[in-house]
């Protein structure tokens, strides 16, 4: 079995090379880079220096990933075949580079022996160039990965591998979502080169700038971030906490279904903050139903199932998708058509695990809104009438054979009537464009308004319920009626 060894050809020109390395590039009985694309190449040629390079792969796959795959598999196999290889990328072997991690994964789990030298990156010669100092804070991402920046932005950032205009442009755009467009952040092109090039910009004006490529950087000093970014972190870090060994014992017992009703408890007491207006309890609130969201999130990750970070970048990128209209070149007229589209790319996207119309309607649902769901449903398909009259003599139909029902004191035949009536002014609600769900709940409190004056009525005059007559109370409830007018 052969052995691999890993090289850095520098951050630029063919000074950077270390003799350590050159040596072993020089004596290699198999030389192969990952890229031809380096300053050092034209000179390595002219000193007569024979290898092989991995450009080839970038024309054959459709991500990176796939490419940094093959090159590694190929790396390793030649080494399982006996070759002893001498494998060259571009600046430190260390720094910023996807293949040598999969290199030492793959020989770590095949028992093929990788040996690393060390070399000089990119980043040395940034310090210099910037007069920074990494001990105060450098956070070096890829461009690729730049949704995952985080919005801790006190340190400074280098953004590598800004190859085209393209991406130049998509990585202004999500920068500016933390920084002012007019932020002053640093172009970097080729680096340790001749016709080095380092200016200073404007944020909004990184995708104007010409000769962008593969040798191309971004640094954004330190910044002092406004209120308007927030940080899930702390949240995450108590729960993870609260449910590790040590922390709370009824934290560490619960599972999925344990919070259940949980759940369900804080989303309707969110409701009822909206629904009084609260915006002080509106806050609480939505804090106690985040607490729950990250309570499942971490549950989830414990056992490698999800985490909160796929929660997030999955409704992110929902909202992308559905949103073509905003973030791809569909045109809507109103918020009706936005609507039409929501569900047809839903439909699409469901459609390999839904078999039936009416899927996807949760069956714990309150009864009211599901009944409102299946009928929104199935109306969509053409399973509806065309005005309301048909509406109003089903309503009728269903409440003569409920008065059928009771007549015969059949118990379940009548709960099964009953059903019927309150789907059937569900559908009315419907067609009246009214929510069902929403005016019951209505009612419900204006009844609670309404029993409560009552209540305080007979406590003022010291009667009780039962030595109150049902005519006193029925005058009460009109002078309550008038009280609250809704």
């Amino acid at each position: 079995m052969g052995e691999i060894t890993i090289v850095g050809l520098g951050p630029g020109s063919f000074g950077y090379i270390t003799m350590e390395t050159w040596d072993k590039i020089t004596s290699a009985e198999t030389l192969l880079l990952r890229t031809a694309k380096h300053p050092t190449v034209e000179e390595m040629q002219a000193r007569g220096v024979q290898f092989n390079s991995y450009d080839y792969v970038y024309n054959t796959k459709d991500t990176f990933e796939e490419v940094y795959q093959t090159i590694a598999n190929d790396c390793i196999s030649r080494a399982q075949c006996g070759e002893n290889i001498v494998y060259a990328v571009p600046g430190s072997p260390l720094v910023a580079e996807k293949t040598v991690v999969l290199i030492r994964e793959l020989g770590k789990k095949l028992k093929v022996k990788v040996n690393i030298l060390a070399g000089m990156s990119f980043i040395e010669v940034l310090y210099v160039r910037l007069g920074i100092d990494p001990i105060e804070g450098l956070t070096v991402i890829d461009s690729k990965d730049i949704e995952r920046l985080v919005c801790s932005t006190e340190n400074g950032i280098v953004i590598t591998q800004v190859y085209n205009s393209q991406v130049a442009s998509d990585t202004k755009l999500s920068l500016m979502e933390i920084y002012p467009d007019d932020f002053k952040v640093t172009l970097i092109q080729n680096l340790g080169l001749p016709n080095e090039k380092i200016i200073e910009i404007a944020l909004y004006e990184l995708d104007r700038q010409t000769g962008i490529d593969h040798l191309t950087s971004l640094y954004i000093p330190p910044y002092k971030q406004s209120q308007e970014c927030f940080d899930l972190a702390p949240l995450t870090d108590v729960m993870a906490r609260l449910r590790s060994p040590g922390g709370c014992v009824w934290d560490i017992e619960q599972t999925h279904r344990s919070l259940r009703r949980n759940l369900i408890e804080e989303v309707y007491e969110v409701v009822e903050a909206i629904d009084f207006e609260n915006a002080e309890l509106l806050c609480e609130e939505l804090g106690d139903l985040l607490l729950q969201i990250v309570f499942h999130a971490r549950m989830a990750e414990e056992t490698g199932v999800f985490s909160m970070q796929d929660v997030i970048d999955g409704i992110t990128e929902k909202l992308i998708r559905r949103h073509p209209h905003v973030f791809g070149d569909v045109t809507v007229r109103d918020a009706g058509e936005v609507v039409l589209n929501w569900e047809e790319i839903k439909r699409k996207e469901k459609a390999k695990e839904r078999t039936h119309i009416l899927d996807g309607v949760p069956k714990d649902l309150p009864s009211l809104m599901r009944a409102y769901k299946l009928q929104h449903k199935a109306a969509k398909v053409g399973f509806d009438w065309d005005n309301i009259t048909p509406v109003w003599d089903k309503i009728e139909e269903e409440i003569k054979e409920l008065k059928e029902a009771i007549a015969l004191s059949d118990p379940k035949k009548v709960e099964e009537e009953l059903g019927d009536v309150i789907f059937s002014i569900v559908n009315l609600s419907r067609f009246l464009k009214v929510d069902a769900e929403i005016a019951l709940n209505s009612t419900n409190n204006k009844f609670v308004k309404r029993f409560s004056y009552i209540e305080n009525k007979l406590k003022d005059k010291g009667k009780s319920w039962k030595e109150t007559a049902l005519e006193e109370l029925d005058k009460y409830w009109n002078e309550a009626k008038v009280t609250f007018l809704m």
